[in-house]
């Protein structure tokens, strides 16, 4: 089953193509590993499959819908995982995930068990009353992960994760991201480091300069190299 189909997707920033008719198709319960370098166009993709930014032209269908006529339907089931850190530095943990998850719908006791779980997930309930102005980038990083975690998405889409952490918190989020599959979550997971990809990725697309140049299983890829 699809979770996700995007088709001839151009997008452009004044003269620039972010996006140059790109598709893509995401499958239900893969991780699917969208590699490329810095400008290859990654975050602009996963923003127009989460509606954060409009496209130019093409279509986006997620769940089965049409991205422009469900939009807020679709975006209760989407969990971003941005590049950039956004929690609020001055709230302690609970209090960041309460306010993630009341934008969800969530409240009361249901509410309170999921910031329970979400926190033990990430490892870190023993600072739970902490504020994370005092958190290492990792601690930091596992935070932004649970924020976007909390009311349980369906498709989890993580833009660069493991940007400047250290290797202990950098291994916990990729062994996280694994459980999370095995627990039923889609996930696109976007990288420029080919080893976090081969550790994660069922199926891989790599995008340079606003086209996919490739796409397949890691095997597929590596076989495609060697005969080139």
């Amino acid at each position: 089953m699809q979770v996700a189909k995007l088709r001839n997707i151009v997008k452009r920033y004044g003269n620039a193509l972010a996006l140059d008719h790109v598709d893509l198709d995401i499958h239900e319960g893969e991780i699917l590993g969208l590699l490329g370098p810095n400008g290859a166009g990654k975050t602009t993709l996963i923003h127009a499959l989460a509606g954060l930014v409009g496209i130019d032209s093409g279509s986006i269908e997620v769940f089965g819908k049409n991205q422009r006529r469900h939009l807020l339907d679709i975006k209760r089931d989407i969990g971003l995982v941005t590049q950039d850190i956004a929690i609020f530095e001055d709230m302690v943990p609970a209090e960041n995930l309460a306010f993630f998850g009341g934008i969800y719908g969530l409240k009361g006791n249901a509410l309170k068990t999921r910031i329970a779980e979400t926190l033990a997930f990430v490892g870190l309930p023993e600072h739970a009353k902490k504020t994370p102005a005092k958190f290492s980038g990792g601690m930091k990083r596992r935070l932004n992960i649970a924020c976007a975690l909390v009311h349980r998405p369906k498709l989890l889409i993580m833009d660069e994760p493991t940007v400047g952490i250290d290797p202990q918190s950098r291994n916990h989020i990729l062994e996280s991201v694994r459980e999370l599959r095995r627990r039923g979550t889609t996930i696109l997971y976007t990288t420029h480091y080919m080893e976090e990809v081969e550790a994660l990725a069922s199926r891989v697309v790599i995008l340079d300069q606003g086209h996919v140049i490739a796409q397949g299983t890691v095997d597929d890829l590596v076989r495609h190299i060697q005969y080139e």
